[in-house]
């Protein structure tokens, strides 16, 4: 494999964290799908003509941050949505009764318009490029308690459709990552108190003007590209937001 030399930067950039941009490059590019194993520190070293310890804290950090997983005895594989360990890392809602509960999307629309001016501001695209839009219900034992309004751009989700939303039996992003090849690696959310109207009270069965947390997330992939815009209304009356600060 031919060998890549490290990028020379005008500011200073610890010879570690160069390493850890040319691998995002790799990860970016598909070199290493999610789910697999990557080189050996050892191997990445002679790729990268660097040593295994500039190598091992390249990967220390990006394991840190769920970009890669390290396996005992095994090695140090590319994180994947599909591993049950992710799925919590970016649905922070949590029954009270403090019960784990399955998930299941049900999908209500799916389809195609002309990115809006908001939209295309937050996917960073132009006003009226194609985008798909996703409306689902996300219940917890058989009980609506999310519904989401999904906004993607149309061009790397070409070909999602609500059949193959419906026919789907994993999860949403691993559905993005398997399918399409994306993955959602950091999102930020903006939370604020809202009342339910009537339309979203019928869909959460709860009564109109109850109190729903409005969840909006922005997620994004590799080179911080946004490529989901969500929309969601959380109901509380079983549940509740839980995020863990250390």
């Amino acid at each position: 494999m031919k060998r890549q030399p490290i990028a020379h930067s005008p500011s200073f950039s610890p010879l570690y964290r160069q390493i850890k941009g040319l691998m995002l490059q790799a990860l970016e590019k598909q070199e290493w799908r999610p789910g697999e194993m990557i080189p050996s520190e050892a191997e990445l070293a002679s790729r990268f003509q660097v040593s295994q310890g500039t190598v091992r804290k390249a990967i220390d950090e990006m394991a840190a941050e769920n970009l890669l997983v390290r396996k005992q005895g095994k090695g140090t594989f590319v994180a994947s949505h599909s591993d049950p360990r992710a799925f919590f890392r970016f649905l922070r809602l949590v029954p009270l009764s403090g019960s784990v509960e399955p998930a299941h999307s049900r999908p209500l629309e799916c389809w195609r318009a002309k990115a809006r001016p908001e939209a295309a501001h937050v996917l960073g695209i132009q006003p009226g490029d194609p985008v798909i839009i996703v409306r689902r219900l996300l219940e917890f034992s058989g009980k609506p308690v999310v519904l989401d309004e999904i906004y993607l751009p149309g061009e790397i989700f070409a070909g999602l459709t609500f059949d193959v939303l419906k026919e789907s039996r994993v999860s949403l992003y691993t559905l993005f990552e398997e399918k399409f090849g994306v993955r959602m690696i950091r999102a930020e959310e903006r939370i604020r108190a809202v009342a339910a109207d009537r339309t979203t009270a019928e869909l959460l069965g709860v009564r109109e003007g109850s109190p729903l947390l409005s969840v909006e997330r922005t997620s994004f992939t590799y080179g911080d590209r946004p490529v989901e815009w969500r929309r969601g209304l959380y109901s509380t009356e079983s549940h509740c937001y839980f995020n863990e600060l250390t």
